[in-house]
């Protein structure tokens, strides 16, 4: 964490002062470091310091931080756009600095988990750490999960090709498609070019980045629905409420801008279409927010064993961001190709992904993180890969 905020805050300050093209490549490169070493420490942590009763609501104010972050940033564009002579582009990025600031100084203060500090041998520590964190010395149980799990880590010299084993293949497959199915229900689409394509779609300029900017407020209190209602009700409902109500966003914007639009997209939207519009991509921005969203993050990083929990998270990361990335770039051309058909090419990944967790991904509510081998045990499709738990 202290690492990646560093890099934050360095790309940050490059960008806000760049002078060329070489200059912000360098600068957005730096950002992509600490963005990366953030979400592979942040979830992890947070997932070993949280009690399992209340794991997924903690575990989801990382999310919470990251739509909190970007309804601040559409909402820093909209002021920093109106500034005369050009320059606000650089007080948009520069301003960067300060949740890196944040970060940095924050991770300073954070102590370490008990399974990172048992796992580097301090025994007596982290039973200390542990009983602080939960204030109670009546820790013995818990503790003795972790140890036994420390101690089955221990053995495992090769975490790259330990994770290869048959035994881990439930984990593995999981923390690869459910960050790989997290950018193919179009989030990014709506997030990162939200002004594009409400602006594509009719809205004016103003207009445009207002809507990005009540959108992300959408996805602030959506997030904060799921942080109630993940330790209730379980992932597995989440997801599948989620990816329902997505489909039927999807199906209708598509369905709607084909009507007004056609494949020419020369007519104008009235307010009362543009309204409707921005209501559904609304709504398909709230299911994200308390599904997709947070659990993306969240189950891959609870389900997987000491022994293999960073490169699992690794991997995570590395799809989500790639999958980030490829989206990113093939987004506008999709837009101009594919048009309204743009909306059912994602409702169809969605309906995918929905099926894929009721079939695969079992529920982890509640489950010690130490003791997760039971849950896919228990799977009437993982428990093949399981027995040598």
């Amino acid at each position: 964490m202290s690492f990646g905020g560093f890099a934050f805050l360095i790309g940050a300050i490059i960008n806000g002062v760049a002078s060329n093209i070489i200059m912000q490549i360098v600068g957005r490169l730096l950002l992509g470091v600490g963005v990366g070493f953030a979400n592979q420490s942040v979830p992890v942590f947070l997932s070993e310091m949280a009690p399992a009763k209340v794991r997924g609501a903690l575990n989801i104010g990382f999310q919470m931080a990251i739509t909190i972050g970007i309804l601040i940033a559409n909402l820093v564009n909209f002021g920093t756009v109106k500034i005369s002579g050009g320059w606000g582009w650089r007080v948009s990025l520069a301003l960067a600095a300060v949740p890196a600031v944040m970060m940095t100084v924050g991770s300073f203060l954070l102590p370490d988990t008990p399974n990172s500090i048992m796992e580097r041998g301090y025994t007596l520590k982290a039973k200390n750490m542990l009983a602080k964190i939960r204030g109670t010395i009546n820790v013995d149980r818990e503790f003795q999960d972790l140890y036994e799990a420390t101690e089955a880590a221990k053995r495992v010299e090769h975490p790259w090709r330990n994770i290869l084993q048959p035994k881990y293949r439930p984990q593995l497959a999981c923390c690869i498609l459910i960050p790989f199915f997290q950018q193919l229900t179009g989030i990014n689409v709506i997030m990162f070019y939200a002004s594009v394509l409400f602006k594509t779609i009719g809205f004016g300029d103003d207009a445009s980045l207002m809507s990005a900017v009540i959108s992300g407020g959408v996805n602030v209190v959506a997030t904060a629905v799921s942080i109630y209602c993940v330790d209730k009700f379980g992932r597995r409902i989440l997801f599948l409420q989620g990816g329902m109500q997505m489909f039927i966003s999807h199906i209708l914007v598509g369905v709607m801008i084909a009507l007004k639009f056609g494949l020419n997209g020369t007519v104008k939207l009235s307010k009362a279409d543009a309204d409707v519009i921005l209501f559904l991509i609304c709504l398909y921005v709230a299911a994200f927010a308390w599904s997709w969203g947070p659990l993306g993050w969240l189950v891959p990083s609870e389900i997987c064993p000491l022994e293999i929990r960073s490169a699992a998270q690794a991997i995570n990361v590395s799809v989500n961001m790639l999958f980030t990335f490829i989206i990113a770039q093939v987004f506008l051309t999709m837009l101009c190709h594919m048009k309204f058909g743009l909306f059912f090419f994602f409702a169809g990944f969605v309906v995918i992904m929905t099926i894929f967790v009721f079939l695969f991904v079992p529920e982890t509510k509640n489950d010690p993180i130490e003791e997760m081998g039971t849950v896919w045990k228990n799977h009437w499709f993982w428990h093949k890969y399981s027995h040598d738990y």
